[in-house]
């Protein structure tokens, strides 16, 4: 089967779940989409803060976030999990790793 990421794309997948607070915006999302200042409660973290991990979860293409107005007029930043799965074998990195770029050029 043939891989569809890159080894950069894997790079940075791998990297943005590499932190507990990500695994755990994951986890809610994985529920529900859910709107930034809900999330920021759920976690006990500053919305500025949150945005620093919702983008790198936003680049690793793991979640999509998307404005929505409420019934009361008022725009709410909502996120929600894109679907991903990842099996991890030596095929897979093997393949991943033909195309990786280390410090600008391929490898």
């Amino acid at each position: 089967m043939k891989n569809i990421l890159s080894g950069d794309d894997l790079l940075k997948m791998l990297e943005a779940l590499s932190n507990p607070y990500r695994l755990k915006i994951i986890a809610i999302l994985h529920k529900k989409k859910e709107y930034v200042s809900q999330l920021a409660r759920e976690l006990g973290i500053s919305r500025p803060l949150l945005y620093l991990h919702l983008q790198k979860l936003e680049d690793a293409k793991l979640i999509n976030g998307h404005l929505e107005i409420s019934n009361s007029g008022k725009a709410m930043k909502y996120y929600e999990l894109n679907p991903f799965c990842i099996k991890l074998n030596g095929d897979f990195i093997a393949q991943a790793v033909s195309n990786l770029t280390i410090k600008g050029r391929k490898e």
